[in-house]
């Protein structure tokens, strides 16, 4: 006999699980329940997710009801094709890609089980240890070489639009804004050289990326530079699918979809009262809150 369509996919799908899949205990009894709660449809865009990985971020949201479920179904896709080590939902942080997000579940009673819908979360809270804490103004030289011997492509300007603010020109400190307005303008440099124009973001959310099959938003890698340093060469082929960035409801987020660690600053990222540039190590598939409103806020107060 030919095997079914669906025992087809779920074969896919158990070949493109993690090494060590996360099925430990009683885990590979809830997978199977899992896959047997989705429909054809709904198993194959799953499958298709987990072999497109981090490249295709248009596949859909996999819905399934909450009710009657005593686990996340998010967790455990998470952990059996991203991240083995993954404990609970707190770990994670839903993607401004996922449809899902724009819903509560308590409002829509589904839950996305797309493990490319979701990143692993920094929590903006207790941000990661830093990576490197170095002073600015003298020692900017020193910042300059320490992004660049760690290969950090470096987005110098996410600069935020509409004057508001002395210590941020030009940012509205809240997520609502006119549609005809940008949020923020993205530069690219390279060295201390900025290459392109600054790119205005309109949409609530833009990929920084230099190879992104059917990507949108900023294209790093149509920017070209004659005699470009092979140091810079070596940076630009690492940067990959790059960064996703968010304007949320709480502050601006960047998730790292590259396969490389990126490193991030903000003056909300750093202790309070510090004057010292915090640079940050987010890890792939990782999220930080790179601006926070009301640490902003704050701030401003001062």
């Amino acid at each position: 006999m030919f095997p079914s369509r669906r025992s087809s996919t779920v074969r896919r799908l158990w070949r493109n699980r993690c090494p060590n899949g996360g099925l430990q205990g009683g885990l590979k009894p809830l997978t199977h329940s899992l896959f047997k709660r989705l429909r054809e449809d709904q198993l194959e865009m799953l499958a298709r997710a987990v072999e497109a990985g981090a490249a295709e971020d248009r596949v859909g949201c996999v819905s399934l009801a909450r009710g009657g479920v005593n686990h996340w179904p998010q967790v455990l896709t998470c952990k059996l094709f991203r991240w083995p080590d993954l404990r609970c939902p707190h770990q994670l942080k839903r993607l401004c890609i996922c449809d899902c997000s724009r819903k509560s579940v308590e409002d829509s009673g589904l839950v996305c089980c797309n493990p490319y819908h979701f990143s692993r979360l920094c929590d903006p809270e207790s941000p990661p240890p830093p990576y490197s804490k170095l002073s600015p103004g003298k020692n900017q030289n020193n910042i300059d070489d320490f992004l660049e011997h760690n290969f950090a492509y470096d987005q110098r300007a996410i600069e935020p639009s509409n004057n508001t603010s002395d210590l941020w020109p030009g940012f509205g400190l809240g997520p609502h804004l006119s549609r005809e307005a940008h949020w923020c303008s993205v530069a690219y440099w390279e060295h201390r050289t900025r290459v392109g124009r600054l790119y205005a973001v309109h949409e609530p959310s833009v990929g920084v990326f230099c190879d992104l099959p059917r990507g949108n938003g900023f294209c790093l890698g149509q920017l070209h530079v004659a005699d470009r340093h092979e140091m810079v060469r070596r940076t630009r082929g690492k940067i990959g699918r790059g960064i996703l960035l968010s304007r949320e409801w709480d502050g601006v987020w960047a998730y790292n979809r590259s396969e490389h660690p990126v490193f991030v600053n903000s003056p909300t990222l750093g202790p309070p009262n510090s004057r010292r540039l915090s640079v940050h190590k987010v890890q792939p598939g990782y999220s930080v809150k790179i601006f926070d409103y009301d640490k902003a806020r704050a701030l401003q107060r001062k």
